[in-house]
């Protein structure tokens, strides 16, 4: 494991608990924008969809009913809980809707054990919102999302547009690898993993305002992008 992979986890352990309230004006506004474009995002297309990085489960409660199945996969054991919680809630679990254990990314395990049974593989679609920022390889990350991909099958990003360094004062800053993207990166990124066809980039209005999560406890603005890509 990483450093940065070890920073996210003790992170995103720490912060499962109380992660949808603490962000709760984020993560409405990222559902409204999901659902928004459910239909370029393979959601008319029924099938199976991978929820990368998935968290609590932003990307299966946004766009998951019009999925067949939702498999989420975060390397955060809080995280998985609480997605598998929402989803036995809405008796969706464990056949609808379920996350597991788990890290594509690391560059000496291409195919790690527990992730390599049929339930991982030939996805219709595969995204990850507000995650690929955390990433240590952002080209590993969409060449082994790719591979998890049928052929046709499409690959969705959401973060966020380059933004100036913050000071690594918390744990949450230090497991950030890279400031943003623009759209040269992002489709180079798909070119370089097979997923470039139909690509598009697409910039959401306005802000997002994450509160109290500057130095010295002021907010911190972002502006959020779509990119989309068929894998050839």
């Amino acid at each position: 494991m990483s450093d940065t992979t070890a920073v996210n986890k003790a992170y995103f352990d720490k912060a499962a608990a109380d992660y949808d309230g603490k962000f709760q004006d984020v993560f409405a506004k990222l559902e409204a924008e999901l659902k928004a474009r459910a239909h370029l995002l393979g959601a008319d297309k029924r099938g199976r969809l991978l929820d990368y990085a998935c968290g609590t489960g932003l990307i299966s409660q946004a766009i998951g009913n019009y999925f067949d199945q939702c498999v989420g996969i975060d390397l955060s054991d809080n995280m998985v809980e609480a997605y598998n919680a929402k989803a036995k809630s809405q008796d969706l679990f464990p056949t609808r809707r379920q996350a597991h254990l788990g890290n594509l990314l690391n560059p000496a395990d291409p195919n790690p054990a527990a992730l390599s049974t049929p339930l991982f593989h030939d996805f219709d679609a595969a995204g990850v919102a507000v995650a690929f920022h955390h990433f240590d390889d952002c080209a590993l990350a969409a060449r082994r999302l790719a591979e998890r991909l049928r052929p046709n099958g499409l690959l969705f990003v959401v973060d966020f547009l380059p933004h100036g360094h913050m000071d690594r004062h918390d744990e949450a800053v230090r497991g950030v690898t890279h400031h943003g993207f623009d759209e040269a990166r992002m489709r180079g990124l798909f070119e370089q993993a097979g997923v470039a066809s139909h690509f598009s980039f697409d910039v959401v209005p306005g802000d997002v305002v994450f509160g109290n999560m500057g130095p010295g406890g002021c907010n911190v603005v972002r502006r959020l992008f779509f990119a989309i890509g068929r894998k050839a």
